[in-house]
């Protein structure tokens, strides 16, 4: 009996002794990954610390990819991608990059992510179809970095492309590239500022969700109600809480838009597309044979447009005088908007612009 005593006292020292390591290294791991010179926080409000900048990513969507070759980022860090990079045109390496999950809202291929050996994997921060925290309580504690950042906001847009140029060293090309975001944006707003509340047509944004149920539309905190303001019209649906939210029809047609608009990131439009199929003229005539919506003012006087996934993303103030334009033709017909969008896939991405951008009812 004895000498189970004394055994039994040998066991619970041994892991007692355990325990108080485990808790020296995990409070090592923890001052470790609590300092560092280069300080960030991404948009969950995350903290993260790095000696220096990380040369091993993996990132799933090109919107993080265009602002890191916005900010002259050389994407050899880039080690892993997703199959959103299948264009060899406009992503050239990435495409050839390693494949770590199928799109940037699909699972993770954990053992294909885990072999390209990253330091950091930039996710989608508030996309309702990623869940950023599942992903981070899987990668963190095998030594993954989770960076969320969105790109797709413009309240964060700018905070966000911050981040990431002090991650890389890149502020001074930050500042460069605001500066450019100024002059874009004064060219337009010094126009639709000076409009009255009777002058801004209203304006009804729809999701791609609303392909296959009802109405979804983009609302408060989606940058489409910036972007539409400053454009010089007005969000019917601005007030409504969320990034999108479902509507019934009969709000649409209290509302009588003068312009409808759909997010056409599903569509076969934007870069190195072209409509071949005439998917828009589809989507036209299907929304022309909803209940009592022959009547809006949008659709008699064909005022409905189908915008690209790229004015979603970090090209949305590129995108503004387009967007303007079609809200305001009368006001903008001496801009050469197409000039902008020319400007941005040549100046950031190397490539002159290829594709169908927007489908208008009215015609191209």
């Amino acid at each position: 009996m004895a000498t189970r005593s004394k055994i039994a006292i040998f066991q619970s020292g041994i892991i007692f002794l355990c325990a108080i390591g485990a808790w020296q290294f995990s409070s090592i791991i923890s001052e470790t990954d609590e300092s560092g010179s280069i300080s960030v926080v991404d948009s969950n409000g995350v903290g993260h610390f790095f000696d220096e900048s990380p040369d091993r990513v993996v990132l799933t969507n090109t919107y993080a990819a265009s602002v890191m070759r916005m900010l002259g980022i050389d994407n050899s860090v880039i080690v892993g991608v997703s199959g959103d990079f299948y264009d060899e045109t406009l992503w050239p390496e990435l495409s050839q990059r390693d494949m770590v999950q199928q799109s940037a809202h699909s699972e993770i291929d954990f053992e294909a992510l885990l072999d390209s050996r990253p330091d950091v994997y930039i996710v989608f921060a508030t996309n309702g179809m990623v869940d950023t925290n599942a992903i981070r309580e899987k990668l963190e504690p095998v030594g993954i970095r989770v960076l969320a950042l969105d790109f797709y906001k413009y309240d964060s847009l700018r905070i966000e492309i911050g981040v990431m140029a002090e991650l890389f060293g890149k502020q001074v090309e930050a500042e460069t590239l605001f500066s450019e975001f100024d002059t874009i944006e004064a060219l337009v707003t010094n126009r639709t500022s000076q409009l009255t509340e009777s002058q801004r047509p209203i304006v009804v944004m729809e999701h791609h969700a609303s392909l296959t149920r009802d109405p979804v539309v983009l609302t408060g905190t989606s940058q489409w109600t910036d972007m539409i303001h400053k454009a010089g019209a007005k969000n019917v649906f601005a007030d409504l809480p969320g990034h999108t939210t479902h509507v019934d029809m009969e709000a649409i047609l209290d509302a009588n838009p003068d312009v409808l608009m759909f997010d056409g990131i599903v569509f076969d439009i934007g870069f190195n597309s072209f409509d071949n199929e005439s998917k828009c003229d589809t989507h036209f005539d299907f929304i022309k044979e909803r209940p009592g919506f022959d009547n809006l003012n949008a659709v008699s006087n064909d005022r409905m447009a189908i915008m690209s996934g790229e004015f979603a993303g970090p090209m949305m103030i590129h995108g503004l005088p387009t967007l303007a334009k079609l809200i305001h033709p009368e006001i903008f017909s001496d801009i050469d908007a197409d000039y902008f969008l020319d400007e941005y896939f040549s100046n950031y991405h190397g490539i002159e612009r290829m594709g169908k951008f927007v489908c208008t009812s009215g015609g191209d």
